[in-house]
C-alpha cells in the first residue's frame, strides 16, 4: 500500500507529526517498533514546560567540572564507554557552550518554546484529553539562598519571553503542599504558565487515537531498511513493505541508525533517565510537580503514583540499567515525602536524543528529496512535539512556516 507520508517514530514528536499531516488531508502511516506512548514519552516528568526558554550548556567552569568528576551526583552521571563512543559529539557540545553561542542558540530555541502550550492545546482539544492536564504550574525548589536569588532574577527577565512566575517562601510552600517536608530548602520558584500532565503516556495515546479517528493508520513493526523508490520511499519492516511519497524520521535516539545507511551521520547522543512510582496515600499527596534544583530530580503526582524522575545519565543505548543514581535520589526524595511502597518491582529507564548545539533537527534531510527529520529535542520532546509536528507539516505542504526552521536544519553540522 502507498501512503502520502510515513512517519517513523511513535513518541510525542512522531505522533504529533503524523497527527498534523493527517489533519491536513494526507493518508499517513505512523510506524514504530512499539505503539504510541510506550517508549521515551512514557517516562518523562510529565511537564509541558513553557518556562524552558534556557538550554543546558556543557559545564565550562572549573568548579562545576570538579563537582561532576566524582560521578556520584544526582543530577548527572556518566559511564566511560559512552564518553569514548560519543567523544566527538561531546567535544562539539563543549564548543557550542560558550556564552556567545548559548545566547544565540537560546534565541532560536525560544521560538519553539513560545508555541508549546498553544500547540498542545490544539491537540488536547481535538483529542478530548483535557482531564490529563493541570494548568497550575510546577515548583522549582532551592536549597541555597544564592541559587534562589539567581533564579528569581533570571525569572524576572524571562517575563519578556512570556514566562510567568512567583517566588515562594517556605511558609507559602507549606500552604500549597502541606504534606511535604521542606527542611533544608530556602524557597521556590512557582512557574505559573507551565502545565502538568498526570499521565504522559496516556496523552500520547490520546493524540494517537485522534490521529486514527481522522483516518491515520498505526503499525507496530521493526524497520529493517529505508530506500528511495522512484519519487518516493520504500520502508521494509520485519512483517511488511510500505511505500510513501514523503518519509519523516522522528525516532528519537534511534533516528541515527535509521538514516546512516542513507549517508547521514549526525552527532546525536543519548542521555538516559530513570523513574519509579510510589503509591499515593493521604500522607504523601502533592498538588504540584516539584523539582529539587540543587539535586536535579523531580517528584510528580501521576495517575500511576508519585513519580520520582532522575536527572541524566550519559550512557550507551544498550548499556544495562544502573540504579545507583536513582537509589541516591530516592534517599533524598523520602526526606521530602513519605514514599513507602513502590508500584513497580523495577524502575523504568529510557533514553532521550540530544544534539551538541542543544537544538533539535527539524526540516529536510538535505541529500534526498521528500525525506524529513524531526528528532534531537533532548529532554523537551514531550514539550515540543506538537509545534515540531506542525512545522514538518508546513514544510511538506510548502506552507508559510509558523517558526523559522533554518536554525534547526540538518546541514548545520556539515558546514
Amino acid at each position: 500500500m502507498r501512503y502520502e507520508a510515513i512517519v517513523i517514530g511513535a513518541g510525542m514528536v512522531g505522533t504529533s507529526t503524523a497527527w498534523h499531516l493527517q489533519k491536513n488531508n494526507s493518508k499517513v502511516l505512523l510506524l514504530d517498533r512499539k505503539l504510541p506512548g510506550l517508549e521515551t514519552s512514557y517516562g518523562n516528568a510529565g511537564l509541558i514546560q513553557r518556562e524552558a526558554i534556557h538550554t543546558h550548556p556543557f559545564p565550562r567552569q572549573l568548579t562545576e567540572l570538579v563537582r561532576v568528576m566524582p560521578n556520584r551526583g544526582t543530577d548527572i552521571r556518566y559511564r566511560i564507554p559512552a564518553i569514548l563512543r560519543y567523544h566527538q559529539a561531546l567535544l562539539q557540545y563543549w564548543k557550542y557552550s560558550t556564552p556567545a553561542s548559548v545566547k544565540k542558540i537560546e534565541a532560536e530555541w525560544q521560538t519553539l518554546i513560545a508555541h508549546c502550550t498553544s500547540e498542545h492545546q490544539t491537540m488536547i482539544t481535538a483529542s478530548n484529553a483535557d482531564e490529563l492536564i493541570r494548568r497550575d504550574g510546577w515548583l522549582q525548589l532551592h536549597r541555597s539562598e544564592e541559587t534562589l536569588k539567581t533564579a528569581a532574577a533570571a525569572a524576572i527577565s524571562d517575563r519578556e519571553q512570556g514566562v510567568e512566575h512567583k517566588v515562594l517562601t517556605i511558609a507559602e510552600l507549606k500552604v500549597i503542599e502541606p504534606n511535604a517536608n521542606f527542611d533544608g530548602f530556602v524557597g521556590a520558584i512557582h512557574w505559573l504558565n507551565s502545565w502538568q500532565v498526570s499521565n504522559p503516556s496516556a496523552l500520547v495515546k490520546a493524540y494517537a487515537k485522534s490521529f486514527q479517528e481522522m483516518g491515520g493508520e498505526i503499525k507496530e513493526s521493526n524497520v529493517k531498511a529505508i530506500t528511495p523508490d522512484g519519487d518516493g520511499w520504500k520502508v521494509i519492516t520485519d512483517s511488511d513493505t510500505y511505500y510513501s511519497d514523503d518519509l519523516v524520521i522522528a525516532a528519537g535516539p534511534w533516528s541515527n541508525e535509521l538514516i546512516k545507511p542513507l549517508g547521514y551521520d549526525l552527532p546525536l547522543f543519548p542521555m538516559r533517565g530513570y523513574h519509579q512510582h510510589f503509591k499515593i496515600t493521604g500522607k504523601n499527596t502533592i498538588n504540584h510537580s516539584m523539582f529539587d534544583m540543587d539535586k536535579g530530580f523531580v517528584m510528580g503526582p501521576m495517575q500511576q503514583g508519585i513519580r520520582i524522575t532522575t536527572g541524566a545519565e550519559m550512557t550507551t543505548m544498550d548499556a544495562p540499567k544502573n540504579f545507583g543514581q536513582l537509589k541516591t535520589v530516592l534517599k533524598l526524595a523520602k526526606k521530602i515525602l513519605p514514599l513507602e511502597e513502590a508500584v513497580e518491582s523495577e524502575a523504568w529507564a529510557g533514553s532521550r536524543p540530544c544534539m551538541p548545539d542543544m537544538k533539535p533537527v527539524i526540516g529536510p534531510a538535505g541529500k534526498h528529496d521528500k525525506l524529513w527529520f524531526a528528532f534531537g529535542h533532548s529532554h523537551q520532546g514531550f514539550t515540543l512535539g506538537p509545534i515540531t509536528g506542525r512545522l514538518v507539516e508546513e514544510l511538506i505542504h510548502n506552507k508559510p512556516s509558523t517558526v523559522d526552521v533554518a536554525p534547526f536544519n540538518a546541514q548545520r553540522f556539515s558546514k
